[in-house]
């Protein structure tokens, strides 16, 4: 299984060096500096402007730039709604696709809103290509948009000096899409077709035997999908299907891609702040979380099941990168990437709030399921959602200043700004609230006849079913253990609650914060002063993640896959 190693190797690389170039670019985009791409597309978006009729020099105070974030989610959801309950009779629309039922209607609405992309339905047997396109895909721009338009914000709360506003919403938003996410979708969708994936409006294809090959333009979707960590598969089955995941080269390029604008956005911190150190620091605290995880999650799936061990059965082999691959656990994967891309893109899809998958999560073993139900509960802040995963690792920080502080009797301060009773209740907000929203959804759904007959296994393997749904949609990731029937009225309404709790249940606190840090004056580091850009500091921030995690959930995880996980090894 070295090469499960190797290709784990391999991605960190790539991945950690593709940050600096493309956080550089980024910062520079958000600062409103010229690049490249101006020439090209500057024309456009000054005309985007006058035809909205937006001021690019307005300054927005925090309330009135969530308002705006609000409401341009509210009007997706309107419209998302609207044409799934309306494509029955819409163009683009070759297989028939009927209108579809209120609740899963709200449920997607919802999903796709808030960057959560669950999905309780098979897209080629739920929605028409304008859906698909108009709906689901513009949604995963502007919710990948919103994202780093927030952090954009909190970093100007924290840079500028006793000033009023936090920048321009609207302007924020059109940059992130023009310059930065459809150009890396238009390059990496090209590159998709190219490894096979397909992208057209035919009708689907029915064979002679009676199967039907779904159609449709996925490629194009598949890309801002996996760039926006937004994860809403074009396909039922996402990322296994092979016209969305066609060969090992787009699997691993793919997986790069879901990490690859979070974990630049750390380097896009430090240069924003004018210190690149508190950059790599943030980049350097989610990398050693991802590295434990990716670990556990590696050697429990290339180890396979122990329970087959005293049976004698020689699991199947399969093929990675052109390697053979004896063993491990194949259930639920497909052999093109086996256990070991399996459990990367897992990881990796966890790690951040895509929840797309190559494989079922349902079919891991109990340690390698646990471990992205584990990151899903931290908060999504290892590399974690398109600018959502860092201000929700600036909320830790923040935590982290605090506890520092008070150890050594100062006011705790972070990059010059005090941080005071009002940034500890908005982060702790901002933290606990969608945990609750997890916890609370749990133990309602196993006293809910209806909600605990969705459930395909008895006993700890149902309830991390049931744990996994809460965890997901509260932390807008949107992957699943696949044997939870999830479009029923309980889980459809329920869950679209948990996801808007756990978009604006964060966002608001993470905008209140930057309002009431934009408005302080700077302190000088003085020998108090605890340094945000040391290995000290990293182990305290680290510390912090685990800590609110492990109290957390411990218990509830105690339950489910651990207890799975017991009860297995004692087969033996």
């Amino acid at each position: 299984m070295s090469h499960a190693w190797t290709q784990n190797l391999l991605y960190l690389a790539l991945l950690l060096g593709l940050t600096y170039p493309l956080g550089t670019f980024m910062a520079r985009v958000l600062e409103g500096e010229r690049t490249f791409l101006h020439p090209i597309l500057g024309p456009l978006e000054r005309g985007l402007y006058r035809l909205m009729g937006i001021k690019e020099e307005e300054d927005m105070g925090w309330k009135a730039y969530a308002w705006s974030i609000t409401l341009i989610k509210l009007l997706g959801l309107v419209a998302v709604f609207l044409l799934m309950k309306a494509q029955a009779v819409l163009p683009l629309n070759p297989e028939h696709q009927a209108n579809v039922a209120t609740d899963l209607s709200f449920n997607t609405a919802v999903s796709f809103i808030t960057n959560t992309n669950w999905q309780a339905y098979s897209g080629e047997t739920t929605l028409s290509y304008l859906t698909q396109m108009l709906g689901l895909t513009v949604q995963n721009f502007i919710s990948a948009a919103t994202g780093i338009a927030v952090l954009v914000a909190l970093i100007r709360g924290i840079t500028r000096r006793s000033a009023a506003g936090l920048g321009n919403a609207w302007v924020d938003l059109v940059r992130s899409v023009l310059y930065i996410l459809l150009p890396l979708s238009t390059v990496f969708a090209l590159f998709l077709v190219s490894q096979g994936l397909i992208q057209n409006f035919s009708a689907y294809v029915h064979t002679v035997g009676g199967q039907v090959l779904a159609m449709g333009p996925a490629a194009s979707q598949v890309a801002i999908k996996m760039l926006g960590t937004n994860g809403g598969g074009f396909f039922g089955v996402n990322g296994a299907h092979p016209f969305e995941n066609s060969s090992p080269l787009s699997n691993f390029v793919q997986m790069l891609s879901i990490l690859l604008i979070p974990a630049s956005l750390c380097l896009t911190f430090g240069h924003m702040v004018k210190d690149r150190r508190q950059g790599w620091a943030l980049l350097a605290a989610m990398t050693l979380i991802f590295v434990g995880a990716l670990s556990v999650c590696t050697q429990a799936e290339v180890k396979g099941n122990p329970a087959l061990t005293p049976l004698g059965v020689n699991q199947v082999a399969s093929v990675v990168a052109g390697a053979e691959q004896p063993g491990g656990n194949m259930e639920g994967k497909e052999l093109r990437f086996g256990p070991a891309g399996s459990a990367l893109w897992a990881t990796a899809t966890t790690a951040a709030s895509n929840g797309s998958v190559n494989a079922m999560h349902d079919s891991f073993t109990p340690l390698g399921g646990l471990v992205p139900m584990w990151l899903m509960q931290l908060g999504e802040v290892v590399y974690g959602g398109v600018g959502s995963g860092l201000y929700g690792m600036l909320m830790f920080a923040l935590v982290g200043v605090f506890i520092g502080g008070l150890m050594v009797g100062r006011t705790p301060e972070y990059l010059g700004k005090k941080v005071e009773a009002f940034e500890m209740k908005m982060a702790s907000i901002a933290i606990l609230l969608p945990c609750a929203a997890v916890l609370i959804g749990t133990a309602i759904s196993v006293l809910v006849a209806s909600a605990v007959a969705s459930v395909s296994n008895p006993g700890p393997h149902g309830f991390s079913q049931i744990l996994y749904a809460w965890s997901s949609a509260s932390n807008n990731n949107g992957s699943a253990f696949a044997g939870l029937n999830a479009n029923t009225h309980f889980y459809n309404y329920g869950l679209a609650v948990a996801m808007l709790i756990g978009r604006f249940g964060t966002l608001w606190p993470v905008l209140a914060v930057a309002g009431s840090l934009v408005k302080k004056k700077h302190t000088p580091e003085g020998l108090g002063t605890l340094p945000t850009h040391t290995p000290l500091f990293i182990g305290v921030l680290v510390g912090v993640v685990l800590l609110v995690g492990a109290l957390t959930f411990i218990p509830a995880l105690a339950l489910g896959p651990i207890a799975e996980h017991l009860t297995l090894r004692s087969i033996r």
